[in-house]
């Protein structure tokens, strides 16, 4: 079939995230957890006990909330997951909205909604505190929690967070620009109106040719997301009294003065800056990863 004639927008590019270990230690619970909005955060619980007893054990050792990046899924923390049990540890692991296995709700998408849902899942799981591990997005999230709800932070391990939009290095990544290409890409094939002359024939299944129209705007408003947000003022962070560490790659996509600012505004946290490394820490260091955890875990005893 000819579609040549047909005046299609440029069309964005599928997200093939690079290969990463999932998780091999055993799930206990996996759970959509329903937000007010309508939204369903999947919730993944790894431990070495059942379900009643992992659940139980929280009252004398809090569990490991684990969030990962804008766009990924939690099986990123694969072996920091598998560290984390093998030291005697649960793992709450979240798909954050939008991603993974959860869904988008109706509330417009900020950090803030999203460490909200976090909040909620340990409230809805009976957890009054937990060690905070987030990645990227992830790691704003859980500055986020541990900032406005200290009580609620037993140990905080931020790996490759930002504070402003400008702390991103663009490097040719051009977030405005993908981030309008999904749009036009799905206001294209939203756009039902029989009349119009841009449209392909009925016959022609976009789901086989890219990604989908709903695809397509999640992917855009997560992109967006990273443009516009966050505007977290470094000073703020100085209510944060758990025992911390700050990481990020020594060839980060984070510029260095927003990762030492947030260091440097919590007392007494660690800054480690993993040699050779990009980004993607949980991804390509794994081992540096669960090690700073770990360490955080230890330090918790005598706080």
């Amino acid at each position: 079939m000819d579609i040549s004639s047909f005046d299609l927008p440029v069309p964005p590019q599928n997200h093939f995230p690079s290969p990463y270990e999932r998780p091999t230690v055993p799930l206990v619970i996996a759970h959509n957890i329903a937000m007010k909005d309508g939204a369903f955060i999947a919730t993944f619980v790894y431990s070495s006990l059942n379900a009643s007893e992992t659940i139980a054990s929280w009252a004398h050792k809090p569990p490991v909330l684990m969030i990962h990046g804008n766009g990924e899924e939690h099986g990123i923390f694969g072996p920091t997951i598998d560290a984390a049990v093998t030291a005697g540890y649960t793992v709450i692991a979240l798909d954050s909205r939008a991603q993974g296995k959860s869904t988008r709700g109706t509330e417009p998408l900020t950090y803030e909604l999203m460490a909200a849902d976090a909040l909620y899942v340990l409230d809805t799981l009976g957890a009054q505190k937990a060690h905070l591990v987030g990645f990227s997005d992830g790691g704003i999230e859980v500055l986020l929690m541990a900032r406005d709800y200290p009580q609620r932070a037993a140990s905080l391990l931020a790996i490759g967070a930002n504070l402003t939009p400008e702390g991103v290095i663009d490097d040719g990544w051009d977030l405005v620009g993908n981030a309008q290409i999904n749009r036009d890409w799905n206001e294209f094939w939203e756009d039902d109106n029989p009349a119009d002359e841009r449209h392909a024939p009925l016959e022609v299944d976009t789901g086989l040719l890219y990604c989908s129209p709903q695809e397509a705007l999640i992917s855009a408003e997560l992109l967006q997301l990273m443009v516009d947000h966050p505007h977290i003022d470094a000073q703020s962070l100085t209510t944060i009294t758990c025992p911390a560490c700050i990481m990020a790659g020594e060839h980060d996509c984070i510029l260095p003065e927003e990762t030492q600012a947030i260091a440097q505004n919590i007392k007494g946290s660690r800054l480690v800056i993993v040699p050779n490394m990009d980004h993607s820490l949980p991804k390509h260091a794994p081992a540096d990863v669960s090690c700073e955890m770990l360490i955080n875990l230890l330090l918790t005893q005598d706080y």
